[in-house]
């Protein structure tokens, strides 16, 4: 008879996993700094240090990559909340504690290079961005269900890093700017070493309790939502994203959960029963149906591509 494994018996069960894969993530991690990534003799005075302050014709950069630059920022702003709620879930004794602080600290390395960039730059209003930063992470996390319990957690920050990481790329392409192209080059590297490190721990979760995985898996990527859903203008600039491949369904499908799905051997595996196995028949359904729905978009979004060129043409 199948036995659940509670949380803590989870944890203790890979702690060694995770000790390596720390280790492991450690040597792989190359040291940078954010201000090495800054064209600092761009930068100048506001107002209230007698300069000016910002206008729109000072960006360089186009409305697309300024909605990605922002909404990828106060993404890593709210970082208090995940540290909060993985702090809760992977505890922060032993290996899992020193990964939460060094997961941590390398996230907040993102906000300040990127905050940094766009203020010297003024490439966005920083007034503005101060205050989506303040409303964003007074409210706080968007779905705190989906990392409140381990397995689920470990599930979720899988996917969303390696969602993460390709936002940020896409954004660096879209920004034609060679400093800014290579900032968020740099930051999708680290987001690449922490989905590894989760996807590590996953796997490791799915063979020592594979019907409970199973499940959790299932849940979070058909209840998946991006963590700054809770941003002001998310879902306009999401759309606006989505429209022009910043990060679209295709992308969530093909780049994010098949490459996991294909890792963690998911449709392969003869250790599910009962209710695990029901959860990978639900979530094959479910992939099924966001091909369908990708398709569809794309589609959509080539016809109203399509109809943009011919007005401007005409």
């Amino acid at each position: 008879m199948f036995t659940a494994l509670t949380d803590r018996e989870i944890l203790l069960e890979l702690e060694p996993i995770a000790e390596q894969q720390l280790n492991e993530h450690l040597r792989q991690a190359k040291p940078w700094n954010p201000h090495d990534y800054i064209p600092w003799d761009e930068g100048r005075n506001f107002a209230a240090m007698g300069g000016i302050d910002w206008d729109p014709e000072q960006s360089r950069l186009s409305e697309l990559a300024r909605a990605a630059m922002v909404t990828n920022l106060l993404t890593e702003d709210n970082l208090p909340s995940y540290h909060r709620e993985i702090a809760d879930t992977f505890g922060l004794d032993g290996p899992w504690g020193t990964w939460v602080g060094r997961w941590t600290a390398e996230e907040n390395r993102h906000a300040i290079v990127m905050r940094d960039y766009l203020v010297v730059t003024r490439a966005v209003d920083p007034v503005a961005l101060e205050q989506a930063r303040m409303q964003h992470m007074t409210t706080g996390i968007a779905s705190p269900e989906q990392i409140s319990q381990f397995l689920s957690g470990v599930a979720y920050v899988t996917l969303q890093e390696l969602a993460t990481r390709i936002s940020h790329r896409n954004t660096g392409t879209a920004c034609g700017e060679p400093i800014a192209e290579r900032m968020l080059a740099r930051i999708a590297t680290d987001e690449n070493l922490h989905m590894v490190f989760y996807r590590r721990i996953g796997g490791a979760a799915l063979d020592l309790t594979p019907n409970q995985m199973m499940r959790a898996l299932t849940d979070v990527v058909t209840q998946f939502q991006m963590p700054g859903l809770t941003q002001p203008d998310f879902r306009r600039n999401a759309v606006l994203l989505a429209k022009h491949g910043i990060y679209d369904l295709r992308q969530h499908l093909d780049g994010v959960l098949r490459p996991v799905l294909r890792s963690w051997r998911v449709f392969e595996r003869t250790d599910l029963s009962g209710d695990g196995e029901y959860a990978r028949e639900e979530l094959n359904a479910y992939i099924e149906d966001l091909e369908t729905m990708a398709r569809r978009f794309e589609e959509q979004r080539d016809r109203a591509l399509a109809r943009a060129a011919m007005r401007a043409a005409g």
